[in-house]
């Protein structure tokens, strides 16, 4: 049965941890000032691969409409979707912290739920984040003259912050996947192809929906690490719904699917049946996913199937540019 939401609890981590009276536990949190590696793993690089790979598809497919390398172009991409992927993290460290979620945590403490940085700091580096990737993402827009690409920013931002955001997140009504294959698939991938082209080549969608695949995998084994805790603080992920196995044959199609396509692709790109090698790291992060005892032998496999999935991008691309 799910757990009912209490009205009166404290709204922010602080307060709820001085309700609960047990300064042993909170003290050291408050008094000690965050260090350099907390920020970094606030932003949290092991995803960084997922804003990567799909830059590296699209500008692959892009070379197969146009021969010519746009560097600069694929550059700017690659920035809105690093910026964009760390925005949205530090954007899931102050709606989760703020909500409670983060108490539940197991792992790696985060920014806002230590009281070791106030919320309101961690709100300002997401939105500059975000301001960063809105600047570069305009910049593009100017150069290229596809003025129709500000509203698909807009809509990725929005996106962003409704993740963990707002009165209603998505990410807590077990859509999480569907935004993450959407925005780091297909939009990413043939968003990059577009603005360097002005063309949706087979190539991109294929390699996008496989990259998506890959990105889904990532976060269905985040989930399923934190299942537990996310059903002790009301957060229901899809992983909540589907229950352990359910987590674990979705992460296995999702892996499985991305390298059929992969498949497909060599059909017409030989050279993409070297895409196979990034099997290396998806069959171990497949073998801890259906042996794993502890919840935090799944942070392994998370970081693999990024690593992963950034190896699927660059072989991909090598096949398009071949």
């Amino acid at each position: 049965m799910a757990r009912t939401p209490n009205k009166n609890r404290p709204r922010t981590a602080a307060a709820r941890r001085q309700a609960r009276g047990n300064p042993a536990k909170t003290a050291p949190r408050q008094t000690l000032p965050p260090t350099v590696g907390d920020w970094i793993g606030a932003a949290r690089l092991r995803t960084l691969p997922l804003a990567v790979a799909p830059v590296l598809i699209g500008t692959g497919a892009a070379h197969v409409i146009d021969i010519r390398f746009h560097w600069a172009l694929a550059l700017g991409c690659l920035l809105v979707a690093v910026f964009l992927q760390i925005g949205v993290n530090f954007s899931n460290d102050y709606s989760d912290g703020v909500r409670g979620t983060d108490d539940y945590r197991v792992g790696p403490t985060r920014l806002t739920a230590s009281g070791r940085v106030p919320a309101r700091t961690v709100l300002i580096v997401a939105l500059a984040f975000f301001a960063a990737a809105s600047i570069v993402g305009l910049t593009l827009v100017i150069r290229t003259g596809q003025w129709w690409m500000l509203a698909v920013g807009a809509v990725c931002i929005v996106a962003a912050w409704f993740y963990t955001g707002g009165k209603r997140p998505y990410g807590y009504h077990a859509m999480g996947e569907l935004f993450v294959f959407v925005f780091f698939g297909l939009v990413a991938t043939l968003g990059t192809t577009w603005i360097q082209v002005q063309s949706a080549p087979q190539e991109a969608w294929l390699g996008g929906i496989g990259a998506g695949l890959l990105a889904v995998a990532v976060l269905v084994a985040n989930n399923l690490r934190d299942i537990d805790q996310d059903r002790a603080a009301d957060k229901r992920t899809l992983s909540v719904l589907i229950g352990r196995r359910g987590s674990q044959i979705l992460f296995t199609a999702c892996i499985v699917l991305a390298f059929a396509i992969a498949a497909l692709i060599a059909v017409f790109y030989p050279v993409a049946w070297l895409v196979m090698m990034a099997l290396l790291g998806g069959l171990p992060a497949l073998l801890i996913m259906w042996t794993y005892r502890e919840p935090r032998e799944l942070v392994v496999a998370l970081s693999v199937t990024s690593l992963t999935a950034l190896a699927y991008g660059a072989l991909l691309m090598w096949a398009f540019f071949g």
